[in-house]
């Protein structure tokens, strides 16, 4: 059915509807967040009240205008009705993320009941749905208003600094493990294979072996490590992929050059490519494992150092 043809007590149905899928997605927002930032939702479990005070009052209405029985009208079955996503889209919700959401929410309840306010002509109807479009234009500034409460007691500082910690507990840990391992661990079979050889082919063949079989190693070590419940590590299948393809792209970036077929230009550009994977695990690590920067480039360079020359004393005996 099209929205235009909705009869009052159509779109008082379709508002109780509306109401109570809202109430249901700020509630599942606030228990996703509420181990981990409980001001966040404490925002969402006001914001399902308020959306359960409009349900009632729909109800109430329609009662006194039509009876007791409200037909089941979904949003879904109205052409041009706007949807909404669902609240489990995403496991690893983040604060700043679900109040996005809820900002987008509102305008487009408030937008609904304009318009839906226009198509009535029951004074009492149009009443309460003017108001209600009224109520959800505030309901963002009430999100404002808690949002610097949250922040005068540190609350919401205290949430930032929890993200952060959750980001690099569950992506930024796995991924540096697998791209150094990627990275590091197959200089010396890469190495070895080049200068044994001297054949870019073959050497690209040893190179691509060892970093998709260091991926599929180093993914299944990372989810088998740590079920994530205690840790907070979470899903460990996303933490073994995560680790797993940045240990398969930590060997192909330096296993890649080797398709060009002069083998010095080929030994230049990996050499290269080397280089630059290990100023970028240096800047990771001084970037969100709080490791001084010189620290960091000294740890990460010597290490590499010492592989590369290991492939190339036993590739070049």
């Amino acid at each position: 059915m099209r929205f235009k043809d909705l009869t009052e007590p159509q779109i008082l149905a379709l508002a109780v509807t509306a109401e109570e899928e809202d109430a249901h997605i700020y509630r599942d927002f606030a228990d996703t967040l509420r181990e981990e930032f409980p001001a966040s939702a404490e925002l969402f479990d006001k914001m399902a009240s308020e959306e359960d005070g409009h349900r009632h009052r729909l109800m109430e209405l329609y009662r006194k205008k039509f009876g007791e029985h409200i037909p089941l009208i979904r949003r879904q079955e109205v052409k041009g009705f706007y949807n909404r996503r669902p609240s489990w889209y995403r496991k690893s919700l983040r604060p700043e993320h679900a109040r996005e959401e809820a900002a987008l929410m509102e305008i487009e309840a408030q937008r609904f009941y304009e318009a839906a306010a226009k198509q009535t002509n029951d004074a009492a109807i149009r009443q309460l749905l003017d108001d209600l479009a009224q109520e959800e234009s505030r309901h963002e500034e009430t999100a404002v208003t808690m949002n610097e409460k949250q922040a005068e007691s540190g609350a919401v500082d205290v949430e930032r600094e929890t993200g952060r910690r959750i980001f690099v507990l569950r992506f930024v840990q796995p991924g540096l493990a697998g791209l150094m391992d990627g990275s590091v661990s197959t200089l010396a079979p890469l190495f070895a294979a080049a200068f044994a050889t001297g054949n870019t082919m073959a050497t690209f063949k040893v190179g691509l072996a060892a970093s998709v079989g260091a991926g599929i190693s180093m993914g299944f070590a990372e989810a088998l490590s740590d079920d994530g419940k205690l840790s907070g590590r979470g899903s460990p299948l996303l933490r073994g992929v995560v680790c797993g393809l940045m240990t398969a792209l930590g060997g192909l970036g330096h296993t890649i050059p080797f398709l060009i077929s002069d083998f010095h230009s080929a030994l230049f550009v990996a050499c290269l490519v080397v280089g630059a994977e290990l100023a970028v695990i240096a800047w990771v690590r001084k970037r969100f494992m709080d490791t001084a920067l010189l620290s960091a480039i000294f740890q990460v360079v010597v290490g590499g150092i010492l592989v590369f020359m290991v492939g190339w004393l036993i590739g070049a005996g």
